[in-house]
């Protein structure tokens, strides 16, 4: 079976940190481009950061620069989003994305919520 899995949601208080891990089986990530999404209530799905390719050129959206960090552990198969100085802005629920020509997986999300 073909499938991502995210893990690592929870409650934080303003100013914490998680890090979120994106598993992936059934297909080897590292020939594919990741990213990280979220939606919170009311919103639109956004895109939070990602990682091209093999070449590890990666993009941020403006919000979360400087405080996210998105990579990848190709002997484990997984991905992460590093996330610090988290905000109650950031809440929402997480989504991995990969894709390459002809494919693409999402998973199932994962909640992140910044409160005190």
């Amino acid at each position: 079976q073909l499938q991502l899995v995210e893990s690592g949601g929870g409650l934080v208080q303003p100013g914490g940190s998680l890090t979120l891990s994106c598993a992936a089986s059934g297909f080897t990530l590292e020939y594919y481009a990741i990213g990280w999404f979220r939606q919170a209530p009311g919103k639109e799905r956004e895109g939070v950061a990602c990682i091209h390719g093999t070449g590890g050129v990666t993009d941020y959206a403006d919000s979360v620069s400087g405080r996210f960090t998105i990579s990848r552990d190709n002997v484990i198969n997984t991905a992460y989003l590093q996330m610090i100085s988290l905000k109650p802005e950031d809440t929402a629920v997480y989504y991995c994305n990969a894709w390459r020509m002809g494919a693409a997986y999402w998973g199932q999300g994962t909640q992140v919520t910044v409160s005190s």
